[in-house]
């Protein structure tokens, strides 16, 4: 199977950065795109930015000039700049990716991790 393993949230003030990390590992043969989402309280979970293989990069407009998604493929690493961090931005973060693993394309997801943006 597929695990996917967030790392780097946390607390933030207004105005400041962090950078989300998310590698893939288990029997992938091929990542087509790879992804953020986040889910505030009491909202749904939504597309923050996608980057699939060989494709365009799209961005939530909310978030567009302020994060940046980047991957390192001979890592099966995904990587989420976030600067200009506003408490609206508070939300846990997931990271998607759809892959090929024994022959079954799938999504998978991680178990998200927390940013707080607040003074």
């Amino acid at each position: 199977q597929v695990q996917l393993v967030e790392s780097g949230g946390g607390l933030v003030q207004p105005g400041g950065s962090l950078r989300l990390s998310c590698a893939a590992s288990g029997s992938i043969s091929r990542i087509n795109a790879m992804a953020w989402y986040r889910q505030a309280p009491g909202k749904e979970r939504e597309l923050v930015a996608s980057l699939p293989t060989g494709g365009r990069t799209i961005y939530a407009d909310s978030v567009k000039g302020r994060f940046t998604i980047s991957r390192d493929n001979a890592k099966n690493t995904v990587y989420l700049q976030m600067n200009s961090l506003k408490p609206e931005d508070t939300a846990v973060y997931y990271c998607n990716a759809y892959c090929n693993a024994a022959g079954t394309w799938s999504d998978y997801w991680g178990q998200g991790t927390q940013v707080t943006v607040s003074s």
